[in-house]
């Protein structure tokens, strides 16, 4: 009944062989797992290289792009500090364009009241002469120049908004710069011992959006390229500013001083027509007054003539009435006769040679007038010209 429920037995064969499976086995796992920690231990030297490598790599990776961040972004500072520089300046010729402008309004005003003035002469004086073609060239010089430099304005606008979209480029790159070198100067200062460092799986990756090395570099010289031909714009334009300013200043003046020269010799003339005038008028004066005094002298003499005459008939008449044979025809008769004749005619040539004084009297008078409105002419148009216009002119010369 015992040995019913005895296990099996083994053999003493079975017992050493079973024994050397489990050497052989033990010896096998043991020779495996030396094998592995060696190739282990080799891996993991290995790997520790590669990773020291690489990351050596990375970070000197790391120290040339801090490089080309640091030459792209002062090359940036320069530009932009060049584009501000010259938006300054064109902000300033901006300005003289303005002033230059706003300077010729008065100068317009004066040739037009000038001319306004001028059509206040009168008679013969209201000419079209070389004073009123002087004044109306300066105002066509004026128009002329405010045209040029309403144009130049235009232009200097435009380049400051295209310098402005320069310089908006240039610190957008520039902060753009800034801002990855800040980045890459903290990973460049991470290490596995920095906080904030774990995994991020979706991080590794290569950004759609993002572009070569090539083309980063072709943006940003791309940008200070253009910067640059818009500064070279930019003065070439503010040199032209400048030659347009001073050539227009030289016409300007050129125009004004051939205005007030033509000014000067018309008032010359003018001044010299009204003493002309005057001294004729006086002239006239005086042989009016000549005139008026032989009139009176010529009436007295023709009043005094007739006193003789009254007597000389007055005695024919008396003699008419002798008597008979004593109405002789005798030498006082005719003597008579005579006389009365010769009152006759005189009267006759003192009648007539008042008649002509009265004419000539007249004449004098109709000319005295006519000098004294033309002398009135003359000083309206003096005024005019030297007391208006060339007054009005000299604050152009003060301001």
């Amino acid at each position: 009944m015992a040995r019913q429920f005895q296990s099996p037995k083994y053999v003493p064969a079975e017992w050493y062989a079973a024994n050397n499976l489990q050497y052989s086995k033990a010896e096998k796992e043991r020779a495996f797992a030396e094998r592995l920690r060696d190739e282990c231990a080799r891996i993991r030297k290995e790997t520790d290289a590669i990773t020291r490598k690489v990351q050596e790599g990375v970070n000197h990776k790391f120290s040339q792009r801090l490089r080309d961040i640091e030459f792209w972004k002062e090359e940036l500072r320069k530009k932009l500090s060049d584009n501000s520089d010259e938006i300054q300046s064109l902000l300033q010729s901006k300005l003289n364009l303005e002033e230059s402008f706003k300077k010729l309004q008065y100068p317009l005003e004066v040739a037009q009241m000038c001319l306004l003035y001028r059509e206040k002469r009168v008679s013969v004086d209201n000419v079209h002469d070389e004073v009123e073609i002087q004044l109306i060239k300066e105002t066509e010089v004026i128009q002329g120049i405010q045209a040029l430099i309403q144009q130049m304005l235009d232009q200097v606008v435009e380049q400051i908004r295209l310098m402005k979209a320069c310089k908006y480029r240039l610190e957008k790159d520039l902060n753009d710069k800034l801002g990855a070198q800040d980045i890459d100067h903290s990973c460049a200062r991470f290490t596995e011992a920095s906080p904030g460092v774990g995994y991020a799986h979706d991080a590794v990756k290569i950004q759609a959006n993002s572009i070569t090395p090539e083309q980063w570099e072709t943006l940003s010289n791309d940008n200070i390229s253009k910067a640059e031909q818009e500064r070279t714009a930019s003065v070439t334009l503010r040199g032209i500013v400048v030659s347009v300013l001073d050539q227009t200043k030289q016409d300007l003046m050129q125009q004004r001083a051939a205005v007030n020269l033509a000014f000067e010799k018309r008032i010359r003339e003018i001044s010299t027509a009204k003493e002309a005038l005057e001294k004729h008028f006086h002239k006239v004066l005086e042989e009016t007054k000549a005139m008026e005094e032989n009139v009176e002298l010529l009436k007295t003499t023709l009043e005094a003539k007739e006193g003789p005459l009254q007597l000389a008939q007055t005695r024919l008449k008396l003699r008419a009435s002798r008597p008979n044979q004593e109405l002789v025809r005798d030498p006082v008769q005719y003597g008579l006769i005579e006389e009365v004749e010769q009152i006759q005619t005189s009267m006759q040539q003192l009648m007539n040679q008042l008649a002509e004084s009265g004419c000539t009297l007249k004449a004098l008078t109709r000319t005295e007038d006519s000098l004294r409105e033309e002398i009135e002419v003359k000083t309206n148009s003096l005024h005019i010209d030297k007391d208006e216009c060339m007054a009005l002119r000299m604050q152009l010369q003060v301001s």
